[in-house]
């Protein structure tokens, strides 16, 4: 379960405070996949990294029992100057430790996954924003989740790429996992149970 209580948030823009949330509550069951909705600028990305514990709030509080994914796609958690292949055992190793075994298992996957061919060990700076979504999503699928966190990243890449992005989720919600999405569009989330409007 996670619940959020009178949570409000803030920026200092041009020496005056902006609100994006102002005390809004929430409850999200275990197992159920949930939706926000809302037009560009109404915090829905600010509002999955604070889930993900990657931004701060100025009160409220948040409370769970269940392991949260970093927001899926996110990109800024890798190293330019490390190859994918490098970047991947890094980020292997703080969840693992030197499980030379585990980590094979995980390079393995989201080498498959990513689908982006001698890229995978050449400097993540040469990636394009396509090949930087494919690492990234194949990364977050290579670890169990209680629940993901999804940002628009199934409106990345190609067809045959969305495909497999939607094959991956209906294997994680089989497993017993659910998301937290935020999109523009409740079209291409059919696996969403309640939807939230923001």
């Amino acid at each position: 379960m996670i619940d959020v209580k009178n949570l409000i948030k803030t920026y200092k823009s041009q020496g005056k405070r902006k609100i994006i949330f102002k005390k809004i509550n929430f409850t999200i069951k275990d197992g159920e996949s949930v939706a926000f909705l809302g037009r560009n600028g109404t915090g829905k990305s600010t509002l999955i990294r604070i889930l993900a514990g990657c931004e701060s709030y100025d009160s409220g509080f948040i409370k769970t029992n269940q392991s949260i994914s970093w927001p899926i796609a996110l990109q800024g958690g890798f190293q330019g100057s490390l190859t994918g292949r490098e970047n991947i055992v890094f980020i292997c190793k703080l969840f693992h430790g030197n499980k030379e075994d585990v980590i094979r298992s995980k390079i393995r996957f989201v080498k498959k996954f990513a689908d982006i061919g001698p890229y995978f060990d050449m400097s993540y700076n040469l990636y394009s924003s396509g090949m930087r979504s494919r690492l990234a999503f194949g990364l977050s699928m290579a670890f169990k989740f209680d629940i993901y966190l999804l940002d628009e990243v199934t409106a990345v890449g190609d067809i045959e790429f969305k495909k497999k992005c939607k094959i991956a989720i209906e294997k994680k919600l089989k497993e017993n996992s659910s998301f937290i999405s935020v999109s523009n569009s409740i079209s291409a989330l059919d696996y969403v149970k309640k939807v939230f409007i923001i």
